[in-house]
């Protein structure tokens, strides 16, 4: 691994560590890229606080703390400031209103939520077609806006009923990514933690359809930076399945 574009800080309320610290560990794991993605701050217009991102008055100083870093650590390797955002399709244009003051330089899609945060979280197990098929439209949505670089842990959503149904939408996501031409993450946090992701029958329709892939840390401690045993699994996982690991991907300019 060369390059990380999934790294939370603690100002998404369930990660620890300092951004300098994270910056350390990928420099001795010898990452030439750290991106910085962490979750987006979401204008709700009934007030709500959401626990596990990015406050808006936290916001600048999120963006100044990772500017002044990148200048004094440019000789060393190249930060990039970023978000991991869901696609809400009513609060969208909002939260692209609430950025477009600062200089950042990118967005991956990460919707652990369909709609809004008042529906279903996407890891509770689900049975219900309906459900997947929302969930599989508004991230291809979501990605037709041409604002997001790549979909994080695109397997996140726990759709435990009928495996032809499974199936069906989850090779129309796939499908929708290759078009688009946007990679899907193979995500080190859910690989480690023995989550429900990456899954197996996820990543054999990605080999189907030939996306590539990018491997995400996910980091929300120092030690989750490039870990090698981390990136040990991830590799096995991709190898198992002949995917294409991009070392590096291109950055989709979220303001234009």
């Amino acid at each position: 691994m060369i390059a990380n574009y999934h790294t939370h800080t603690f100002r998404c309320h369930h990660a620890s560590g300092v951004e300098r610290d994270y910056i350390e560990k990928a420099i001795a794991e010898g990452l030439t890229v750290m991106g910085f993605s962490d979750h987006v701050p979401m204008p709700f217009p009934d007030g709500h606080q959401s626990g596990f991102r990015i406050r808006i008055e936290e916001l600048e100083d999120y963006v100044r703390t990772l500017q002044a870093l990148r200048e004094e650590y440019k000789d060393r390797i190249e930060i990039l400031i970023g978000f991991e955002a869901e696609y809400y399709p009513a609060y969208f244009d909002a939260m692209l209103d609430l950025l477009a003051p600062y200089d950042y330089d990118y967005m991956i899609l990460g919707q652990h939520f369909i709609d809004n945060e008042a529906s279903s979280y996407a890891a509770t197990p689900v049975t219900d077609e309906a459900y997947i098929t929302r969930y599989v439209d508004q991230v291809l949505e979501g990605l037709s806006t041409g604002k997001y670089t790549y979909l994080a842990h695109p397997d996140v959503y726990n759709f435990t009923g009928d495996e032809n149904v499974y199936y069906k939408h989850m090779k129309r996501l796939c499908e929708g990514c290759k078009s688009m031409n946007i990679p899907v993450e193979i995500n080190l946090l859910g690989l480690m933690g023995k989550r429900h992701y990456p899954s197996d029958r996820f990543y054999r329709i990605a080999a189907e359809v030939g996306n590539d892939a990018v491997i995400g840390c996910d980091a929300h401690h120092v030690k989750d930076v490039a870990d090698p045993e981390a990136l040990r699994a991830g590799e096995e996982f991709a190898a198992k399945y002949g995917l294409r690991v991009l070392e590096t991907v291109e950055l989709k300019n979220p303001k234009k």
